[in-house]
């Protein structure tokens, strides 16, 4: 039976730096809940507007999701820019393209101008159409970005074999904003350069209570220490409890499971994904993969409710 994380194919980079485990004593201006991506990227900006910031990671930084993930970087949400003008008005539906718009790009410049040592690839991402309706889809939405700018390409049967290597798509559609990041190197060195800004971080501090007294908040941990903060952000995710009550209902977690090959040989990696992109289908239920940095094929889907507990849980994506 495959173990949990047992042998992760990311890896964090070699640079070192040590975090601030020591909580601070007096009020600060924010808490942050969480040390994955969304919390360190809020604690980094926040720093950055000489704020006082603590970040609480219950567990250790990379471990969560923001490690573990596929590290597909792809702009867009899951609804096309002119269903969000239509739905949410001109003023806050064109607010929401221009931000779907730049998500890739915050990603690529924070690693390009904080130095950050990441591996990374930004030739786009692939999303393959299995049916002539997903075919029908892939053009509308290419349409739309197309006529705001961007840099985007629908693909032919032809075209989306040859750049996946993968036989049975009709066609799809390229959106070249998009990349691949390695998950792990891109939360440590975003740690790093969080804590450069003067940001304390502690590890292994499990947040249990919040408690509002007059302007302050108290944030107490499972260790026992407490930290006073005019704002808490609650960064958790999937990871949300019973912290903030009610909050942890409006969240569904969901599992997302994923395989890798071993470093695959000079001419078989050839003919798969040579140009490095992200792909995700079109299905329900959807598959997608990538490259790594060392050469292997990297394979993820959406997996059961449950953790795992045997092999069999990976069959789908095997």
């Amino acid at each position: 039976m495959p173990k949990l994380f047992s042998d992760p194919i990311w890896q964090k980079p070699k640079t070192v730096f040590a975090l601030q485990p020591q909580t601070p004593a007096g009020p600060i201006d924010a808490v942050i809940v969480g040390g994955g991506i969304m919390g360190l990227s809020t604690a980094l900006h926040a720093a950055r507007q000489d704020l006082a910031v603590q970040v609480l990671e219950a567990g250790a930084i990379g471990e969560g999701a923001s490690g573990l993930n596929g590290g597909q970087v792809i702009p867009g949400l899951k609804y096309d820019p002119e269903w969000l003008v239509e739905h949410f008005g001109k003023e806050r539906g064109e607010a929401l393209v221009n931000f779907a718009a730049s998500t890739a790009d915050a990603v690529f410049d924070l690693i390009r101008d904080e130095k950050l040592a990441v591996p990374f690839t930004r030739n786009g991402w692939i999303q393959a159409a299995h049916t002539e309706t997903a075919l029908t889809a892939a053009a509308n939405r290419d349409r739309q970005w197309r006529a705001r700018g961007a840099d985007v390409e629908l693909l032919s049967q032809a075209e989306i074999a040859a750049m996946t290597g993968a036989q049975g798509y009709l066609g799809g559609w390229l959106d070249r904003r998009a990349g691949v990041v390695d998950p792990l190197a891109y939360t440590v060195e975003l740690a790093r350069v969080t804590a450069a800004a003067g940001v304390g971080i502690a590890e292994r501090q499990k947040v249990v209570k919040l408690a509002k007294d007059a302007s302050l908040w108290r944030i107490s941990t499972e260790s026992g220490a407490e930290v006073r903060a005019r704002a808490v952000v609650l960064a958790t995710n999937a990871y949300t409890d019973g912290v903030l009550p009610g909050l942890a209902r409006t969240i569904v977690p969901l599992h997302s499971f994923q395989i890798a090959t071993a470093p695959l040989p000079a001419d078989v990696g050839a003919g798969i994904l040579p140009g490095g992109q992200a792909v995700s289908d079109s299905r329900r239920i959807l598959v997608y993969y990538r490259r790594s940095a060392d050469g292997r094929l990297v394979l993820g889907g959406r997996g059961r409710m449950a953790l795992p507990s045997s092999a069999a849980d990976w069959a789908h994506l095997e």
